[in-house]
């Protein structure tokens, strides 16, 4: 089955192509969609079929990769991590929404697909169209980049191409414009200090 391309602009995001995308994610469908960084490729956190068609495409288990949840905004991160102390939390609020994930300390309330793994990637993006989208929704998406198989690339850009590759293995590509081609930032808050576990298009001059 071919995915269906939906063209959504930054600016000005139409609400009934968010709507389309956010019923592809609520049937347990597979979309691509542009963030601050790379494209994305994610589905609904609530979905156990779809985290694990999710987790095939990338040859993985789903307890095993490093997935992103990304979320609209601060205001669930109660809901998958432990307590996050004054000084950590003073960096997410002055970092996001912005080109970061923020490695945390999982909570016991994670779905128990992820009941195994003690932490946990929080990206809040700083662009309207994934925001929207998860704000919609009403939850995180479980999300991790895409990435071209050209070594001097690494990541997509370009929409067109995007769908030419992923046409058949998703739901729906949100073609939001080219996208960037250098990933999150990448802080582990679970310590004293944060650590930079992988450079990337975020500043580390924030602490």
């Amino acid at each position: 089955m071919k995915a269906e391309r939906i063209r959504i602009y930054e600016e000005n995001p139409n609400p009934k192509a968010i709507d389309k995308a956010v019923e592809i994610l609520r049937k347990g469908g597979l979309i691509i969609y542009p963030t601050d960084t790379v494209y994305g490729l994610g589905c609904d956190i609530t979905k156990p079929k779809a985290m694990e068609r999710l987790a095939r495409i990338k040859g993985v288990k789903v307890h095993q990769h490093h997935w992103s949840f990304v979320c609209a905004d601060l205001s669930n991160l109660s809901d998958y991590t432990r307590h996050i102390d004054t000084p950590s939390f003073k960096i997410l609020k002055k970092a996001l929404p912005g080109p970061y994930t923020f490695v945390l300390n999982g909570s016991n309330r994670l779905p128990k697909e992820f009941k195994k793994k003690k932490t946990v990637g929080i990206r809040v993006p700083d662009h309207n169209i994934a925001r929207t989208l998860v704000r919609e929704l009403g939850h995180p998406i479980i999300s991790t980049s895409i990435k071209d198989e050209d070594e001097v690339i690494e990541y997509t850009t370009d929409p067109d191409l995007i769908f030419e590759k992923w046409q058949h293995l998703v739901d729906a590509v949100i073609d939001g414009g080219y996208g960037g081609n250098i990933p999150s930032t990448v802080v582990d808050l679970t310590g004293d200090t944060p650590v930079v576990l992988r450079p990337g298009k975020g500043s580390t001059d924030l602490w």
